[in-house]
């Protein structure tokens, strides 16, 4: 295939809510594009982006998936993104190499969470973004309030600079055609059909329309530009020759949202897109410099290199073909049969098959061979990637995603962004021993594809844990381990790391003495126990005067200690936040040692606890849940319900976000109960905040669980 410049390339994040129609407005842009054959569906698994066999599964993206396009002249990339709440970090990194984000409003429900998340993203990376209204063909399109109350919600979400550069033609007929506002012609396509539309007049009904829309669209064009305001003024609108380039430098500098009208799944006026993202969407050359966190000393730059200093420690790089070469990797796939293949972007110079780069995260050289551009699951082998471009590789030995390669000698790393951390977490338990053998493999190969997986054994519990976004996101990865590495896993709800403390302080003396003919074993000690703050751990004083215990004894008393608080005395849960000071006792010159110390120790330590008020402690979550404002009072119940504590309430925009601290064990299945409260609207994430005290009642419950499995054994 071609190689094309920097300049006849376009990289496009296309991002919304879910059902929104992503990927089936991508397989019409291909189609339109004649870059497939037919028009690819999601249900038949024939969509270019839709390959994973759990997204078919389940009807929806999963992850990012890269495929691209051949028109008129440029290549445009294409990155697919899920929708769904708990793989927001996906459309979050595919946004990084993107030069534009295509963001994708369904005509009949409008605006929903995720968009506006994924709006937030981009702004965050002050990324172009174009709005697409995407299934007009829906007989429901505008929801109640119709087209203007959808577009008066952008004015109200994101501003006036949300402005129309269509009108769509719809009529009895249903959709089925564009005005473009900047041309004044109207295209009109077959449902169904090629995508290629055909040009004719605007529909008389919508001669004004057009007329005030467009008039609206130059002015915010020239607004801020004098000669072009002149220009309007006088002539009461602005020539082609000006307008097309004066609203692509409005797009790119973020001041011009435009919106535009378009259906998936009807493949109607997805040439007229494609012909608008050529025209107005802005190329890598035309993006600002990249920020490197440069791995040479503060103040030097290697020659040639073309690099502009920021300040300590920091560089930027223009995307440019004759810098030195440098890329990085923003997703990484494994497959069955071709093993790891690394997806990325060319930051700056010409990268030939074959070049040998160094990664400077790993400090280890990589050799790319076979090199290629994706479109979804194939790959086209091509000789060389210019600045700017997207490409795949296979089989690199070390490099990961977020790994930074490139030339030696113009060494430079980019930071990918920052994702959130896992909001729910599961034991899972291989079915067999051979199972158990290929798991941490398995889940370690799938960890290298998505960077929100964490796979740990809890040091308390001894459980395995396995965290990810949510309920459907687990499944997703049980389903993998079976499918791809045949590994067969349960899961349950992780146990709860509950701890033990006391409130009171204690004194008790531990005697342990033993004569079993020659030497026998004597240890004596006298200890206080007092509570620390909640945090504090374990404190050990030695008030010890006179010898009445040698120093050689007093580690094994509070080793002792420290073994029995490990056991626990209520429920078998660890004690922490406590002091004990060991201020007296009595040896013997033969029979003590370190063991009897030890014991003594012990006894000791089991005394106080019988005076000391133990109780329970709890893991207190630290927990931020987003969702429409219309579900925020059924939220506030719900986490009344599970004994939470509201830190706070804030809008961000027509969502309301709650503060609130509550224990883990109520949130042990909340995502799905969160999903049914809000229809699906509902996002949360959570972190540890600090341990409490459990309330009597909740642990009295929690202690008879705990001693059950005792007694059983006993018996």
């Amino acid at each position: 295939m071609k190689v094309y410049p920097s300049t006849e390339i376009r990289n496009v994040a296309v991002v919304g809510h879910a059902h929104s129609g992503k990927t089936s407005l991508i397989a019409a842009l291909l189609h339109a594009a004649k870059m497939t054959p037919t028009l690819g569906s999601i249900q038949d698994g024939s969509a270019v982006t839709a390959y994973d066999e759990e997204e078919i599964a389940r009807g929806f993206t999963m992850q990012n998936a890269v495929a691209f396009a051949e028109w008129q002249g440029i290549k445009v990339n294409f990155i697919d993104t899920p929708g769904f709440h708990m793989f927001a970090h996906e459309a979050k990194a595919a946004l990084q190499p993107a030069e534009a984000a295509l963001v994708l409003v369904n005509a009949q429900n409008g605006i929903e969470t995720i968009t506006e998340k994924v709006w937030r993203f981009a702004e965050e990376l002050n990324l172009p973004r174009v709005v697409v209204i995407n299934q007009m063909d829906h007989p429901k399109a505008g929801g109640g309030g119709g087209l203007s109350a959808l577009i008066d919600d952008l004015h109200e979400r994101w501003g006036r600079a949300c402005v129309p550069v269509q009108l769509p033609i719809v009529d009895a007929q249903g959709f089925h055609g564009v005005v473009d506002l900047v041309t004044m012609q109207a295209f009109h396509y077959e449902t169904g059909g090629s995508g290629i539309g055909k040009t004719g007049e605007i529909p008389a009904s919508m001669n004004q329309h057009a007329k005030e829309a467009h008039e609206a669209l130059v002015e915010l064009v020239a607004e801020g530009k004098d000669e072009l305001m002149e220009e309007f003024f006088n002539d009461g609108t602005l020539s082609e020759e000006h307008l097309i380039p004066a609203l692509h430098e409005a797009i790119r500098e973020d001041k011009i949202f435009p919106v535009l009208f378009a259906s998936g799944l009807s493949n109607v006026a997805t040439d007229h897109l494609l012909d608008f993202i050529k025209v107005y969407m802005p190329c890598p050359a035309e993006r600002p410099a990249i920020a490197l966190k440069s791995a040479l000393r503060e103040g030097v730059i290697a020659n040639g290199d073309k690099l502009v200093e920021a300040g300590a420690g920091i560089a930027m790089r223009k995307i440019d073909d004759s810098a030195p070469v440098s890329l990085f990797i923003f997703k990484t796939m494994t497959d069955p049969f071709a093993g790891r293949i690394s997806f990325f972007k060319v930051l700056s110079g010409v990268l030939k098959n074959d070049a040998t780069l160094e990664n400077f995260s790993r400090r280890e050289q990589e050799r790319f061979a076979h090199l290629s551009v994706a479109q979804g699951r194939k790959t086209i082998e091509v000789p060389e990637l210019h600045a700017g471009d997207l490409g795949a590789v296979a089989k690199l030995k070390s490099s990961l995603t977020g790994d930074t390669l490139g030339q030696k000698g113009a060494e430079g790393q980019f930071e990918i962004a920052h994702f959130p951390e896992p909001a729910m977490t599961y034991a899972i338990e291989p079915k067999s021993r051979a199972d158990e053998d290929k798991l941490a493999p398995a889940i370690h190969k799938l960890m290298e594809e998505d960077l929100l997986i964490r796979f740990f054994r809890d040091p308390q519990t001894n459980e395995f844990l396995i965290a990810g976004a949510g309920q459907p996101h687990i499944e997703a990865i049980v389903s993998r381990l079976k499918k791809r590495y045949h590994v067969e896993v349960t899961l349950k709800a992780p146990k709860v790391p509950y701890r033990e403390t006391i409130r009171g302080k204690a004194d008790a003396q531990g005697r342990h003495k033993k004569q079993s003919g020659g030497h026998g074993q004597f240890g004596d000690c006298k200890i206080k126990m007092e509570p620390l703050p909640r945090g504090g751990g374990f404190e050990f004083a030695n008030e010890i005067f006179g010898g009445s215990i040698p120093r050689q004894f007093v580690p094994a008393v509070e080793k002792g200690v420290v073994e029995a608080a490990a056991r626990g005395h209520l429920a078998g849960y660890p004690m922490v936040d406590f002091k004990v000071t060991v201020y007296d006792g009595s040896y013997h010159d033969v029979d003590s040692n370190e063991m009897s110390f030890k014991i003594a120790g012990r006894l000791a330590f089991r005394k106080c606890m019988e005076q000391a008020k133990p109780c329970l402690l709890e893991p207190i979550m630290k927990v931020e849940i987003e969702a429409p404002d219309e579900f925020a009072g059924t939220l506030m119940g719900d986490l009344n319900g599970r004994r939470g504590r509201v830190q706070g309430m804030e809008s961000r925009g027509r969502s309301t976000v709650i503060n609130a601290e509550v224990p883990m064990a109520e949130m042990l299945t909340y995502a799905a109960q969160l999903t049914s409260m809000t229809q699906g609207r509902g996002t949360y994430r959570m972190e540890m905040a600090h341990y409490d005290i459990v309330p009597q009642a909740v642990a009295e419950k929690i202690l008879a669980n705990a001693k059950r499995p005792v007694e059983e054994e006993e018996e």
